[in-house]
C-alpha cells in the first residue's frame, strides 16, 4: 500500500455552518464537486471533505453517539509563531473555541489548538525544522 492520505471527511452537525466556518470564516474554496450532503474542499495534495455526522456514521455503520477526545487531531501548519497566533485569534473570531493558547513546547516548536465548531480539534503550529516546498506543502526532512 502506498503511504498516501486522499481525503479527510469530518461528520458535522449542521452541514450549513460548517461550510460557513470553514469557506466564509476560513476563506476555503468549496469545489464545485460538492453536491446534495457532502461538501469538497481542495488543499493542496488533499481533500477535505464535511458530511452530516449521523450519515457518515451509517455510512460505516457505526453509532453516530459520542463525544470528547476522538484520538486524533488536524494539523494547520504555519510559517512562523506570530502566524500561529494570528489562526488562533481568527478561528476564534469566527466561533471557534481556544483550547490552548499558542506556545512554545518542549519539542522546540510552537502550537495552540482550536476546537470547530464540532468540536474537531486543529493544532495550528509552527515547526521550525519542517519547511514549505515551492508548492506551499509540507516538506519532511
Amino acid at each position: 500500500m502506498e503511504p498516501r492520505i486522499s481525503i479527510i471527511t469530518l461528520g458535522v452537525n449542521d452541514l450549513k455552518k460548517s461550510i460557513a466556518f470553514f469557506e466564509d470564516g476560513l476563506g476555503w474554496k468549496k469545489s464545485a464537486a460538492s453536491q446534495g450532503n457532502i461538501a469538497f474542499f481542495q488543499l493542496n495534495g488533499l481533500v477535505f471533505a464535511l458530511y452530516p455526522r449521523d450519515l457518515l456514521a451509517d455510512d460505516a455503520t457505526v453509532s453516530s453517539e459520542g463525544d470528547g477526545f476522538s484520538g486524533f487531531t488536524l494539523a494547520y501548519n504555519t510559517k512562523s509563531e506570530a502566524d500561529v497566533d494570528h489562526v488562533l485569534k481568527h478561528a476564534e473570531s469566527i466561533g471557534a473555541r481556544i483550547v490552548k493558547q499558542g506556545q512554545k513546547v518542549f519539542w522546540g516548536g510552537y502550537s495552540g489548538y482550536f476546537a470547530d465548531l464540532d468540536g474537531f480539534l486543529w493544532e495550528v503550529v509552527y515547526i521550525p525544522f519542517f519547511p514549505f516546498d515551492e508548492n506551499n506543502n509540507l516538506k519532511l526532512q
